[in-house]
């Protein structure tokens, strides 16, 4: 078990690394997506839902005229902007093609900001990566979470005083205090941490176990049935070619708001939009409610008459969607979900210094520990270039949102490219220097990177942190605060890293218990 443990955290580690610090940092990705488009104004108050749905639905009408399908997910407390996407109809050679854009909730217009993916860029890369196809992205993140399965249960098993050992924490202990570190960090968040791993394989469990729904759905009508299960994307039928202009989106709103409460509908899709087949379906938001099963209101397009309304799924459907919630979140007011921001943020440092313990212990078993061999030298300028070099990497993605010209050409894909270009730059780094060098240096780079973020967003922008706070504008001020947190957290650990000083390796005497007596009392330790 204890070598089960080893492996199993060290093959897919650094993956899982970066897996749960964009996952962790993604719990605040609207707010974040907020800060990246500046250009929007702070709303002190929301707009009226239902004349938000009007006017975008207005302007989708102009923008994609026939479009089969169109959706919009409506601003709340956490957006200040209509996300809406659609189909293009007569796409060529019969393939689907799709449109979408942010939209101006008091004027129903495209929004004027800058183009980027916002904080919708370390949620993807979260579980499906980036210039990778997308299903081997989420093959990888799936293997990479069964990988933390089996290390979680294999260390509990390996760990029979894990509990005991959660109050103690020895400083400056070199290898024990990486370990102490790293079981106090797990036992704290165990539960999460098995949690989020296993709802995570549970999201793209079709993807992965595909078999039984293959073999139990056999025709269109039972696959049509599944997908009302899951979602409440209703797909299109066939239009008849007559037209008619759909009827007052509003009014279609505002029933479901008397249902469900005034900010309780999250999303309108419609099909066939001026067809006299249209349907629109009115869903429930997901703020408040612990499952992401569907539950939503269908109208008749042309009419506005309400013909189902569905808040029930099956057992099994239910389950899912319970589990799926779990591992996103977004039913937690702001005190649950810093709870998880922070518990994940553990659990990040969790697999971070389970990575570093490996090192540290093998560095004392070298012949010769200034020339270690050439796998541990991977491992460990892995190990800087995955975690330090992270952080410089994820902060200079945000330091390219300001800087990057607004007008350039697909700006959005510039600034993701800058962050695989800095955490290449980061490798490069860790290959070229000593390894302790590395750290301080990537460290204290992340450390003023973050650091000097809030004084580049006060240059570059009309909202400083002053103004943020002077205008209860909490998005933007607690942006900044978060920075120069987190660049005082990197700063401590370089300062820490710079001072340690290991202990030389000292030989067991002879008549100890020579290579056995050893072996014990590095078992012990």
């Amino acid at each position: 078990m204890s070598g089960l443990h080893i492996w199993a955290g060290l093959l897919m580690g650094w993956i899982l690394y970066a897996m749960f610090l964009t996952g962790t940092v993604s719990y605040f990705k609207d707010e974040l997506s907020q800060w990246m488009r500046p250009e929007l104004a702070h709303q002190a108050e929301l707009p009226d839902p239902a004349l938000v749905a009007q006017r975008v639905a207005d302007e989708l009408g102009a923008i994609a005229p026939g479009s089969p399908q169109w959706s919009m997910r409506l601003p709340d407390g956490r957006t200040n902007s209509v996300y809406a996407f659609w189909r293009t109809a007569g796409a060529e050679g019969g393939r689907r093609a799709f449109g979408e854009a942010a939209f101006d909730p008091a004027t129903g217009g495209k929004v004027t900001a800058r183009e980027t993916l916002g904080g919708d860029f370390f949620y993807r890369f979260h579980f499906q990566f980036h210039y990778m196809p997308v299903l081997w992205g989420r093959w990888i993140a799936g293997a990479a979470a069964m990988f933390m399965l089996v290390a979680i249960v294999s260390g509990v098993i390996t760990h029979k005083k894990i509990f005991i050992d959660f109050f103690t924490f020895r400083g400056g202990k070199g290898q024990r205090s990486w370990l102490d570190a790293h079981n106090a960090l797990s036992v704290f968040g165990l539960p999460f941490h098995a949690m989020i791993t296993y709802t995570g394989l549970v999201t793209l469990m079709a993807l992965y176990m595909p078999w039984g729904e293959r073999t139990a759905i056999t025709t269109p009508a039972e696959r049509q049935q599944l997908s009302a299960e899951l979602n409440a994307f209703i797909q299109p039928g066939k239009p008849s070619g007559q037209a008619a202009p759909l009827a007052s989106v509003a009014d279609m709103v505002r029933q479901a708001q008397e249902r469900w409460g005034q900010d309780a509908v999250g999303r309108v899709t419609a099909t066939n939009s001026g067809d006299s087949t249209a349907r629109v379906a009115v869903a429930r938001g997901e703020a408040g409610r612990v499952s992401m099963s569907p539950q939503y209101m269908l109208f008749d397009g042309p009419t506005g008459r309400l013909l189902e309304t569905r808040e029930g799924v099956g057992a099994a459907a239910e389950t899912r969607g319970v589990l799926y919630a779990l591992h996103l979140g977004r039913f937690s007011d702001t005190v649950t979900r810093w709870l998880y921001f922070l518990v994940s943020l553990m659990g990040t440092a969790m697999v971070g210094t389970g990575l570093v313990m490996w090192t540290v212990k093998r560095r004392q078993k070298l012949a010769d520990p200034e020339q270690p061999h050439i796998g541990f030298r991977i491992v460990e300028r892995l190990n800087i270039a995955s975690i330090a070099g992270l952080s410089v990497a994820m902060t200079a993605f945000l330091w390219g949102n300001r800087l990057l010209p607004a007008g350039l050409a697909e700006r959005g894909a510039w600034e993701i490219h800058l962050f695989f270009a800095v955490w290449a730059l980061t490798l490069a780094h860790a290959v070229l220097r000593p390894a302790r060098t590395a750290w301080i240096e990537q460290l204290w780079a992340a450390a003023a990177l973050l650091a000097l973020l809030p004084v580049l967003n006060a240059v570059t922008t009309d909202r400083p942190l002053w103004h943020s706070v002077t205008e209860a504008d909490w998005v933007f001020a607690g942006m900044d605060l978060m920075c120069l947190s987190l660049a005082a957290l990197h700063a401590v650990l370089a300062l820490r890293t710079a001072r340690h000083r290991p202990k030389p390796r000292t030989v067991p005497a002879k008549g100890r218990g020579g290579v056995i007596g050893g072996a014990l009392e590095e078992g012990r330790s």
